[in-house]
């Protein structure tokens, strides 16, 4: 098959949206599928077979950190139909997305849509609040268009068809199970089966963009904790230097971004992982964290409870209390030894592979296909 992909973000920008695009085209290769990336300039021309096109980008410098936006431009147009693909992929439309459905609808291709980020929402965090309906009708207009739309959680998918969104699907999760692995543990000093080393600090570890939106306010009281917790902050962003004026003095380290083996072995150096976030559509770091062995503290969301469940290696904090989170940490680690707590979070991610999710959105193209009425225009 000929796929499309047309995204708002890419390489070699990092998010969860990104990990996910790039595990995926990675899997569909390996498939001997034709793979487009469409993607604000920036990044390499090829990645793993796939050919990658930039468009010119803007930036705002106080919107989301200055990242860099993909301009809805024609070429976008021309590079869809020199690539003809079967099916055409467009990542959380909202800007460079504009191009990428229309150029679909107008040459009459299959059209897949996925939501991952709840743009609207975001605004509100950097004072951009007002144009929330606006971006929420433009999100509804554009999904509309496609054959089949997706999103990464149940929870979103609810969201999604309460705003009337149609023909919505669920994208099953998926997290590098070979990278993120208990078996990387075993490096560290001390016993296996005594985590936290006696006499160390409780390590608590952070993995996301330091960003307004990720709510890393909530990780105050392990920043200024006197409990013998060391926060570890891996990633960046516009937050980054508040916070780390905010902290200062505090048991917290800041590690900047790290990527492959230096963030796994950075997940495999935790004794528990922390989550704040109340605005993300599934939470990638959350099955990385559990993939590594590594019990879990999250807000009680309906996103938190889906992916984390009923797993006794995972805790929930009320989200109008987070000063409780150093409290539940301890009653989390004091539940049963480090070890099972580590079997228990791994069984919960065993079966959500980047083979499977992947398998399951080219049966979503196949169904895009089947069931496409080309436009008139197309």
């Amino acid at each position: 098959m000929r796929i499309a992909i047309v995204t708002e973000t890419w390489r070699p920008y990092t998010d969860g949206v990104v990990t996910r695009l790039v595990a995926t085209v990675r899997e569909l290769r390996r498939r001997q599928h034709e793979v487009l990336v469409i993607a604000p300039r920036g990044g390499e021309a090829d990645f793993d077979g796939a050919t990658v096109r930039g468009v010119p980008t803007f930036s705002v410098p106080f919107v989301y950190g200055g990242r860099p936006w993909g301009i809805p431009l024609p070429r976008v147009r021309r590079y869809l139909r020199d690539f003809r693909p079967d099916v055409v992929h467009v990542v959380n439309p909202i800007m460079l997305g504009i191009a990428g459905v229309t150029a679909a609808v107008s040459q009459g291709v299959p059209l897949v849509t996925s939501y991952h980020t709840n743009v609207g929402k975001y605004a509100s965090y950097y004072h951009l609040g007002w144009l929330r309906p606006v971006i929420r009708f433009a999100e509804w207009l554009l999904h509309r268009r496609a054959a089949v739309s997706l999103a990464t959680s149940a929870a979103a998918c609810a969201e999604l068809r309460e705003r009337e969104f149609l023909r919505v699907r669920l994208w099953r999760r998926g997290v590098d199970l070979k990278l993120f692995n208990p078996a990387r543990r075993a490096r560290r000093e001390g016993p296996i089966n005594g985590y936290p080393v006696p006499g160390t600090p409780v390590t608590v570890l952070y993995v996301g963009r330091l960003a307004e939106e990720k709510d890393l306010h909530r990780l105050e009281s392990l920043a200024l904790s006197d409990e013998g917790m060391h926060l570890k902050l891996v990633g960046d962003g516009p937050a980054g230097r508040q916070l780390r004026q905010r902290f200062a003095g505090g048991p917290v380290t800041f590690t900047g971004e790290l990527f492959g083996d230096d963030l796994a072995d950075a997940y495999a150096d935790a004794d528990v992982f922390v989550f704040p976030s109340t605005t993300e559509t599934l939470g990638l770091v959350l099955l990385e964290a559990l993939a590594s062995g590594l019990p879990v503290v999250a807000p009680d969301t309906p996103v938190s409870r889906e992916i984390l469940g009923d797993c006794p290696a995972c805790q929930f904090f009320p989200v109008d209390d987070p000063g409780s989170i150093p409290t539940l940490i301890k009653e989390l680690l004091d539940r049963a030894p480090s070890s099972e707590l580590g079997r228990a979070a791994r069984r919960e991610v065993e079966s959500w592979s980047w083979e499977e999710a992947t398998a399951q959105l080219v049966e979503y193209y196949e169904e895009a296909r089947a069931s496409h009425r080309p436009s008139r225009g197309g």
